[in-house]
């Protein structure tokens, strides 16, 4: 290139040298004129022509050229061809990366930072009914499903979200929602119906086995109290016997009550009638209970929540979750330990903690704390009688009531439990609660 350039401003040179010899001989400018002139006048063509040729729909072959312009031609075409061969790698790079994701069960859908469809595969137009002619349409647009606008509005996906296909009522779908970029979103999305339908057979299994089981029960339960009643005192063996048969049956009638109660709160809707719940009295009652079932350990329990407290909630219900946790910090807690429950409200909502300087729980076991009948020490479990559904039971209520279960606790410290409320389950503002 440097050296056609040298050629061209030569080539400029000699031309303006020859008209300046001629102009000194004819004792006129104009043989300079004309020269630059017809120079100016080539040079504006060749840029004519390049113009033409950049600017073409279809690539053709450069004009034919020497000197500087034939080396810019030359030079312009091979940047062109080193183009279109990047251009075609990457062409087919995106080919097979659509192949790739198109040949997925899942589907997959791309929308931008406002929501616009980008990019959806094979299985998710079939699983929602996107069509290709739909891009750049705003997703909530195309799939009509509030919950699907509430998610996104909401803009935390930790949790996935499940929904039934605006396509066909008999597919649920779970979506997972991953944000990339500037706002950008991929969306996952995969076909759970047969697990849904496992699950609900699991459910609907434990609710009628349990609702079977009650009846025998009860009968079973009212001989061995009419036996142990009718067993002369002397037949020491045979009362161990019936008692130690009734207490197993009272194990066994907890965990069927248990079993019921977590079946009811998982298949049924909240209650819309719900009532404005007075605190102080369903806290201090369930503190004697727990000062009754803690009997000789002789635990130190504490009830600090405000008179006129008040929770929008199903009366019932609460009292099985907070019961629960109370229940659970007089078994865990050493003879002599402390247990305190607290109530109070702020701008984030309500919030009721049950707290005890028992034996704690390991971290690790916290997340599955809450999963039916886990135990991560069944020899502690078998000592306190617990069904393992408590926590279960708690989370269930939590959910209806739109909060959620805080769980805190260190090895040989102790443990709190904290049920966290949002605003709307207020009655009255926030107060301070002192501490």
């Amino acid at each position: 290139m440097k050296a056609s350039l040298a050629r061209e401003v030569n080539r400029l040179i000699l031309l303006v040298a020859l008209a300046s010899a001629a102009a000194i001989a004819l004792k006129s400018v104009w043989p300079i004129a004309i020269v630059l002139a017809a120079y100016i006048y080539w040079s504006v063509s060749r840029l004519f022509e390049l113009y033409t040729w950049l600017v073409q729909e279809e690539h053709t072959e450069p004009p034919d050229s020497t000197g500087l312009w034939g080396d810019l031609y030359t030079r312009l075409e091979h940047l062109f061809r080193k183009e279109r061969r990047a251009q075609d790698e990457l062409n087919g790079i995106i080919m097979r990366a659509q192949e790739s994701v198109n040949a997925l069960e899942e589907g997959v859908l791309l929308i931008d930072e406002h929501g616009r469809l980008e990019y959806a595969n094979q299985a998710a137009q079939e699983m929602v009914g996107i069509r290709p002619q739909d891009q750049q349409q705003i997703l909530t647009n195309l799939i009509r499903t509030p919950a699907l606008v509430q998610y996104l509005h909401r803009g935390q996906f930790k949790d996935p979200l499940e929904l039934t296909s605006p396509r066909n009522d008999n597919l649920i779908l779970q979506m997972r929602i991953t944000e990339f970029g500037r706002g950008d979103r991929l969306i996952l999305m995969r076909d759970v119906t047969r697990l849904h339908h496992l699950e609900q057979m699991r459910k609907d299994f434990v609710a009628n086995v349990s609702h079977e089981l009650k009846t025998p029960l009860t009968v079973l339960k009212g001989y061995l109290e009419t036996l142990m009643d009718s067993v002369p005192e002397d037949q020491t063996r045979l009362h161990r016997a019936l008692s130690q048969m009734s207490q197993q049956s009272s194990r066994m009638e907890a965990l069927v009550h248990d079993l019921l109660l977590l079946s009811r709160l998982e298949n049924t809707e909240a209650d819309k009638a719900q009532h404005a719940v007075l605190l102080q009295g369903m806290l201090q009652r369930m503190r004697d209970d727990a000062r009754s079932l803690s009997g000789e350990a002789r635990h130190e329990i504490t009830v600090e929540v405000p008179a006129d407290a008040k929770l929008v909630g199903n009366p019932a219900e609460l009292e099985s979750a907070f019961g629960n946790l109370i229940t659970n910090a007089v078994k865990y807690t050493p003879a002599g330990g402390k247990i305190a429950i607290r109530y109070w409200q702020d701008d984030h909502g309500a919030h009721l903690s049950v707290s005890d300087n028992g034996i704690g729980i390991d971290p690790a076991h916290i997340p599955r704390l809450t999963e039916r009948f886990f135990r991560p020490d069944n020899s502690r479990h078998a000592r306190t009688g617990g069904t393992g559904l408590g926590l279960a039971i708690v989370k269930h209520v939590m959910i209806r009531h739109q909060g959620r279960l805080e769980i805190r606790s260190e090895l040989g410290k102790g443990s709190t439990f904290t049920c966290h409320f949002p605003p709307k389950r207020l009655v009255n503002k926030p107060t301070a609660v002192a501490g």
